[in-house]
């Protein structure tokens, strides 16, 4: 491992863990994900997070409150990171080729395809407040019906 490769593990550490400490599993792998996909039954938010400050600053604690608020939560919470778990990323990314790839963004899946996605465009430009309102409401929706 080179020298910014070591860095950079050490610069994401905090970005990981905002999410796994709110209880993501990450998935670091290309296997990983495969076996998420394959077995993973009802709602799994799945987060692509990224070490943009704009919009992953933004998307984190967004994701991190809706799923607080939230009286029936989604049944996983997965994260692949993207610019750091390039395979696991792009494995991910393959589940949902319709949409175009962005980083941070989130995927809601249930019953084995794509109920919904935010991109990053949808997260850069608003307030935090209005991220997690968003996310929270398309949650309460997908994970009750």
């Amino acid at each position: 491992m080179n020298a910014y490769d070591e860095y950079m593990k050490q610069v994401v550490k905090p970005m990981r863990s905002e999410l796994t400490n709110a209880g993501f599993k990450e998935l670091l792998t290309e296997e990983d994900v495969k076996e998420h996909m394959a077995s993973a039954k009802g709602v799994s938010l799945v987060v692509i997070n990224s070490v943009c400050g704009c919009a992953a600053g933004l998307a984190r604690p967004a994701v991190v409150a809706a799923i607080n608020e939230l009286e029936v939560k989604p049944d996983h919470l997965v994260t692949v990171f993207a610019g750091q778990d390039q395979e696991a990323t792009a494995t991910m990314r393959g589940y949902f080729e319709e949409v175009p790839p962005s980083s941070p963004s989130i995927a809601i899946w249930k019953d084995d395809q794509l109920a919904y996605f935010i991109p990053r465009e949808q997260i850069e430009s608003n307030a935090m407040e209005t991220i997690k309102d968003h996310i929270s409401g398309v949650l309460s929706q997908i994970v009750s019906s």
